[in-house]
């Protein structure tokens, strides 16, 4: 079992940048993505890293705005949000999965592990 826990939320005012951490318990081995849940809606995805490629994506939401790395050596994930809005408020969740390729990394269904998440609160 994977170990997730997500740091770095907070509130912030609209156009301010905020840097999510993700800390693994391993990840090198894994994908790894970024997802957001508001009160009354789905859990979206965000961002997202393939295994062993430098494969990266973006919801049309956040293509420009935010950026996903990962430091294999340490282990953690960082999601970089620029230009916040207020509809960037949410609970934002780390996830990871050892399946290779591409196609899948969009769907929370295909993910195993989970962290509790982050809570990033935008106002106007």
């Amino acid at each position: 079992q994977v170990r997730l826990e997500e740091s770095g939320g907070g509130f912030v005012q609209a156009g301010d940048s905020l840097t999510l951490t993700c800390v693994a318990s391993e990840l090198g081995d894994f994908a790894v993505a970024w997802f957001r849940q508001a009160p009354g809606k789905e859990r979206e995805f965000v961002s997202a890293a393939a295994r062993h490629s430098t494969t990266t994506m973006y919801s049309d939401s956040v293509k420009g705005r935010f950026i996903i790395s990962r430091d294999n050596g340490k282990n953690t994930v960082y999601l970089q949000m620029n230009s916040l809005e207020p509809a960037d408020t949410a609970l934002y969740y780390c996830a990871a999965e050892r399946s290779y390729g591409t196609r899948w990394l969009r769907d929370p269904g295909e993910y195993a592990h989970w962290g509790q998440g982050t809570q990033v609160t935008v106002s106007s």
